[in-house]
């Protein structure tokens, strides 16, 4: 079952990076949080999407109202190795193991192909999803449309 627009957030705990344990529930009351789910670290599309979103997220809004979370079924080794390639200082969070239980819980799994489409969800800091938009793997996200989406809020 998708989430919607004015649906409350499923919560989740992933482990980042860096293993550290990450919840979206701990930025509420705190910061609007852009949810990005992914299909694959190292590859292409996703490597010049999430550049993208490093390069650009000062302009994405005012950075201490603003959290970048990222999310893919690789694990926490592989998103180490590129976040340290890469420069990404957000989250890389690791839906491994329950394979893609996050990404289910939002609708954006991909059972066929064994992993997340390209799924974002921007979140306010009530926990409340404001804007979503899902693409198919092969179709890379306009990070315009994050920068319009949070600018409403």
């Amino acid at each position: 079952m998708a989430v919607e627009v004015g649906d409350s957030a499923p919560d989740f705990e992933l482990k980042d990076q860096h293993g550290t344990p990450v919840k979206l529930s701990d930025f509420r009351g705190k910061k609007d949080v852009v949810l990005v789910f992914y299909p694959l670290a190292f590859s292409g599309i996703c490597t010049g999407e999430l550049c993208t979103i490093r390069d650009e997220l000062p302009t994405l809004g005012d950075q201490d109202d603003v959290q970048v979370v990222a999310v893919s079924v690789d694990s926490v080794f592989s998103h180490r190795a590129w976040a340290d390639q890469e420069r990404y200082e957000f989250p890389l969070l690791s839906d491994f193991w329950p394979h893609g239980e996050v990404a289910r819980s939002y609708g954006v799994f991909d059972d066929k192909a064994g992993l997340a489409t390209r799924g974002t969800f921007i979140i306010d800091k009530e926990g409340v999803v404001r804007w979503k938009v899902s693409n198919a793997i092969p179709d890379a996200r306009d990070i315009g449309d994050y920068r319009k989406a949070l600018a409403e809020l």
